[in-house]
């Protein structure tokens, strides 16, 4: 590689076979890079003759006292592209970097570049939290390469084994089990589950496990042909809803793993002629607030969005200050209201 001019780390990037933050990274003596790839990339530094800015390394060094919060779009019925769920959560932690004489940088996640793996070494931002991911399948190399680079980062999701980084999550199994043996205890004995029950949907993948081992421990098995898959939209709960109605299937309650899918549940048994609760129990999971005023008023699961804004923060500033952190399952909370009493 012929290089015109003075080098620049991008050039080694280039030659290293790395990103440019992890350039930046190996040239400061970052811990994060590896031995061998830091080796590699000084040796290319030295054949190009690249020298570091001192001045501007000790600029990147500074920190901005700006945290990064970056929402995953949302196929949504207005123009937020947000889950409504997450508008409580960046209320909570606006408030609680505030708290902490913090700046909070508030965008999207742009899913088609690496530009957010990019913010600690533009000196935009200290770490980031991360709202939102979709599938977790399609994410999870990209949280992969963040912890790579040494990035900072605390994410909203289920904190299970084995995952890239810090997780911060309610506990959606004793939250799906919970509900689950409340419709149970009002006698609803078929009980349909509307939501993806696999590891795309780690979140909804735990709420299904918690909604069998409920019927199990009332002697009863679940019954696949039940459960249809919906991500958490109102159009996918209202999908899935006619799906499970024309499927002929026998049930008498319906468990959504997210008030917009109930929601729109809802919305389709009001179609079809279909009483709630009289004829079809119905509960979501979140407790947004839409849930308290549809009608009838839904039973949900609430999810603790003060005490996750505060630790996500928290626990931010722990990694950002060199701290071990470890995830974090936070207690869930049964709501009930209207839709799914006895009748």
């Amino acid at each position: 590689m012929v290089i015109k001019g003075k080098a620049t780390s991008l050039d080694i990037a280039h030659m290293a076979g790395v990103s440019q933050p992890t350039v930046s990274r190996a040239l400061r003596g970052s811990p994060m890079v590896n031995a061998e790839t830091r080796q590699r990339i000084l040796d290319i530094a030295r054949q190009l003759n690249y020298k570091v800015d001192k001045n501007a390394s000790s600029l990147r060094c500074q920190q901005s006292g700006t945290l990064a919060l970056l929402f995953f779009e949302d196929p949504t019925n207005d123009d937020s592209l947000i889950n409504p769920f997450f508008h409580s959560m960046l209320g909570s932690i606006t408030r609680a970097c505030a708290l902490k004489g913090l700046d909070l940088l508030v965008s999207f996640q742009q899913l088609s570049s690496d530009w957010h793996a990019d913010f600690e070494d533009s000196n935009k931002a200290d770490g980031i939290i991360l709202l939102g991911y979709g599938d977790y399948h399609e994410s999870v190399e990209r949280l992969q390469r963040l912890v790579e680079q040494g990035t900072h980062f605390v994410r909203w999701g289920a904190a299970l084994p084995g995952q890239p980084g810090v997780s911060i999550g309610s506990d959606n199994f004793q939250g799906g089990f919970d509900i689950s043996a409340h419709l149970l205890e009002q006698g609803r004995q078929r009980i349909a589950f509307l939501g993806h029950a696999s590891s795309h949907y780690p979140e909804f993948e735990e709420r299904y496990r918690g909604h069998v081992e409920a019927l199990a421990a009332r002697g009863l098995k679940a019954d696949a042909s039940l459960q249809h898959d919906a991500i958490t939209t109102e159009d996918s709960g209202h999908a899935a809803c006619i799906a499970l109605l024309d499927s002929g299937k026998d049930f008498d309650a319906i468990c959504a793993a997210s008030d917009l899918i109930a929601i729109g549940a809802l919305r389709a048994l009001r179609e079809r002629g279909v009483r709630v609760p009289q004829d079809i129990a119905v509960t979501g999971f979140d407790d947004i607030p839409l849930a308290a005023s549809v009608s009838p008023p839904l039973t949900t699961v609430q999810q603790d969005t003060k005490q996750a804004g505060q630790l996500l923060v928290d626990k931010l500033l722990s990694l950002i200050a060199g701290e071990p952190v470890e995830g974090l399952t936070i207690p869930v909370k049964l709501v009930v209201r209207e839709s799914s009493l006895g009748v």
